[in-house]
């Protein structure tokens, strides 16, 4: 028996909040990617090769890493509205001065400041959400807020390209006005944020008395369980947690897998029209992210009500490493087929295993493991594009390098494999409220 007040307000918290973290990971994924618009422009106006592109592309994740655990404590103790909002207005404007690159160092030297001033956000909008979210309908949540990627990339070609087009005007080239305009949209954003925002549950004045205190407690009820599966409460000993340790491992996997699809497919779509770098290229860029944001708000909550994210995430991996693969090969409506598989599969795994940390971890150990397991999973972002210019240098094709981060993919479904998954609070047995079980605490509320 569900709890109408509990459904009532968790209703509410999705309908208000999911949007709208939706519009912050559109707006930051677009900044991440968008330079793999402006490649072929920066190779012929400014001097920038393949090596130089790769390079420059991953160092925005060494930064980022860095300051990844140091920027989700911060958000911790300032605030969620206050310390996300801060995040989005300064990235948006280490964004836009990307229109200032000269050369290879100004490039890397700017992706490295980009990095640095969007470190925190996606740490911080997974424990944010920990913080609004029961978890019986935390995937839902995550995976909603994922499909702001592929919905960035489809609305990001096109709008990309027509900001490239718009070549000359005010003495600017079109990869100038790209950077510009949607680097200043991040800084809109960010004050946006910090108005229609609320740090935790109990300050939520839209929500009335009885669905604040419903949430308040339902939330306040999972906490304890995870108090009474022993989370990690400190640095020493989440460093010693292999649970931790392997979530990492499987983030690590999955961005290496996602990137190294995300910043080569236009170039990719590119060469297979036989067309220059446009709208056009741009359009069809857009189709595979199309699908694979129909699968992000589809899978993750099929998880969520099956209760098999491990068993999916494998599938998944397997899935989106065997389809890249199969893009090298047959005819150019089958590559397509096999674009749009493997960019569904590689997003949308994401969502489904960021669903194990939030339900093992709570409170400060929920900031500290997940902003560690993102720093350094988010390093195989880095690795990405680096793994794959390499590749396919060595061996002479870019079709290796393709190979190469399929396998990471399968790599990553053998390490999602051994990640024990969390039991659900309502199937704990663990001692809250005084002695009461999980289960009573549970009747109280009405589950």
């Amino acid at each position: 028996m569900t709890n109408p007040v509990l459904s009532r307000a968790t209703a509410k918290v999705e309908r208000r909040l999911i949007p709208f973290l939706m519009l912050i990971f559109l707006v930051a994924f677009l900044d991440r990617a968008n330079v793999g618009f402006a490649k072929g422009d920066l190779q012929i106006y400014v001097g920038i090769s393949d090596s130089v592109f790769a390079l420059g592309a991953g160092l925005f994740f060494i930064t980022y890493a860095l300051l990844e655990v140091p920027s989700t404590m911060m958000m911790h103790k300032m605030g969620a509205r206050f310390w996300m909002s801060r995040i989005m207005v300064t990235w948006g404007l280490a964004s836009a001065a990307l229109m200032f690159t000269k050369g290879p160092l100004s490039f890397y030297a700017l992706r490295l400041l980009l990095g640095a001033a969007e470190a925190g956000l996606f740490p911080a909008a997974i424990y944010y959400m920990g913080c609004w979210f029961p978890d019986k309908s935390r995937g839902k949540a995550i995976g909603y807020f994922f499909v702001a990627a592929p919905i960035a990339l489809v609305v990001g070609g096109p709008v990309s390209g027509l900001l490239l087009g718009l070549n000359g005007f005010f003495s600017l080239a079109g990869w100038q006005w790209m950077f510009l305009i949607e680097g200043l949209a991040a800084c809109v954003v960010g004050f946006w944020a910090y108005w229609y925002m609320d740090d935790t549950p109990a300050k939520a004045r839209w929500l009335s008395d009885e669905e604040r205190s419903a949430l308040v407690d339902r939330l306040a009820l999972e906490a304890s369980s995870k108090a009474g599966e022993k989370a990690p409460p400190s640095w020493r000993q989440i460093l010693a947690d292999s649970k931790v340790w392997r979530a990492t491992a499987v983030h690590f996997f999955g961005q290496v897998a996602s990137y190294g699809v995300v910043f080569y497919l236009p170039a990719q779509v590119s060469a297979l029209l036989g067309k220059k770098m446009g709208l056009e290229v741009g359009l069809v860029s857009a189709i595979p992210w199309a699908v694979a944001g129909a699968a992000c708000i589809w899978l993750p909550t099929l998880a969520d009500r099956i209760n098999r994210h491990r068993a999916m995430s494998v599938i998944l991996f397997t899935v989106g490493g065997l389809s890249l693969a199969l893009t090298a090969y047959g005819s150019p409506v089958m590559r397509m087929l096999f674009m749009c598989i493997s960019c569904a599969a590689v997003i949308t795994v994401c969502p489904i295993y960021w669903t194990f940390l939030p339900r093992y971890l709570t409170g400060e150990a929920a900031a500290r493991g997940i902003g560690f397991a993102s720093s350094l999973g988010i390093i195989g972002a880095f690795i990405a594009p680096n793994l794959r210019a390499l590749v396919s240098q060595a061996m002479g094709g870019p079709t290796y390098g393709l190979f190469a981060i399929a396998l990471v993919a399968l790599v990553g479904a053998i390490c999602v494999s051994t990640l024990p998954w969390p039991v659900n609070v309502q199937r704990s047995r663990v001692q809250v409220n005084g002695g009461a079980s999980t289960r009573a605490a549970l009747e109280q509320l009405g589950e």
